[in-house]
C-alpha cells in the first residue's frame, strides 16, 4: 500500500461526482481553491504534503496540479478528505 494519496482540487469543489468530487455536496468549497490553500489546510491538520505539477486525468487541460499527502496511521483517505474539506470551508465556503 502506498504511504501517500493525492488531492486534486476537483475532489473538493462543487463539481459532480462524475467530474471527480469525492466529498458530499454540502462539504464542498469554492471552485477557485488553490493548491497552496489545500497544502496549507493539509499541514494545519497535521499531515505532511507537497505540491506536484501533475494534472487531473479527467481534466488535463486545466493544468491545476495536485497535492501529495502522506498518510497518517488510522486515518483513511475518505476521512482525511472530509477533514480537509471542513478546514477549507472555514476560509472558502461554497456559498
Amino acid at each position: 500500500m502506498p504511504d501517500h494519496f493525492y488531492v486534486y482540487p476537483a475532489y473538493l469543489t462543487g463539481a459532480s461526482r462524475a467530474a471527480g468530487r469525492r466529498v458530499a455536496q454540502r462539504q464542498t468549497v469554492r471552485a477557485d481553491v488553490t493548491l497552496e490553500e489545500i497544502l496549507s489546510a493539509v499541514k494545519s491538520l497535521g499531515f505532511r504534503g507537497e505540491i506536484e505539477p501533475k494534472q487531473y486525468p479527467r481534466a488535463p487541460w486545466k493544468g491545476e496540479g495536485r497535492v501529495k499527502v502522506m498518510k497518517k496511521s488510522g486515518v483513511t483517505k475518505e476521512a482525511a478528505l472530509r477533514q480537509l474539506a471542513a478546514a477549507l470551508a472555514k476560509t472558502k465556503p461554497a456559498h
